[in-house]
């Protein structure tokens, strides 16, 4: 049974944004040649695809080492105190994006979750001791709102948005000294 120009349509835009996620750097050229597009084709649903939001925005893919900064993970979880429209309005208008830049806090993710935790929050800094800051503003600004709140940092990054870390040998130095560490304690 032949797919409907809507199905078809879907299906295009999904090979291309599988190819954007792959490499989002990539000349619409290659990625014409590897969906079997034309260029024009591909140039015409990226456009349509960016005004309807599927497409948000362009990222590279940054060794956090190199740049001097460690990724921390920041998992928060909510009271059962009702979220009121101040607090909604809050999150919305990114009120505490200036206290990060202040603090030299990279956000690179927020998500609203269901699980233990109810949001996680992706960002880098230089040092803990900048996100322990950011944590007590947040604190204070969702002060009835916020149970628990646990700060996770990265140790080492296997793979990153798909791309395997180019460094990813020197896991094996990083393991073997965690092991040579916990075989030592014993």
């Amino acid at each position: 049974m032949p797919k409907s120009s809507r199905e078809q349509i879907d299906e295009d835009e999904r090979k291309i944004l599988f190819e954007l996620q792959k490499n989002s750097n990539e000349s619409i050229d290659k990625i014409a040649r590897k969906c079997g597009f034309s260029r024009q084709k591909v140039w015409r649903l990226i456009k349509r695809l960016e005004k309807n939001k599927t497409i948000w925005g362009y990222t590279a893919i940054i060794d956090d080492n190199k740049l001097g900064v460690n990724r921390y993970y920041v998992l928060i979880k909510k009271t059962n105190v009702p979220t009121t429209k101040d607090i909604v309005d809050t999150v919305i208008r990114r009120d505490l994006k200036k206290k990060m830049e202040d603090l030299e806090i990279h956000l690179e993710c927020s998500y609203f979750i269901h699980g233990s935790y109810d949001w996680i929050l992706c960002l880098t800094a230089s040092h803990i001791k900048q996100v322990k800051s950011f944590i007590e503003a947040f604190n204070t600004l969702f002060q009835n709102n916020v149970s628990d709140i646990q700060i996770q940092e990265v140790i080492f990054t296997i793979e990153k948005f798909g791309f395997d870390n180019p460094n990813k040998e020197d896991f094996r130095d990083f393991f073997a000294n965690i092991f040579f560490v916990a075989v030592t304690t014993c």
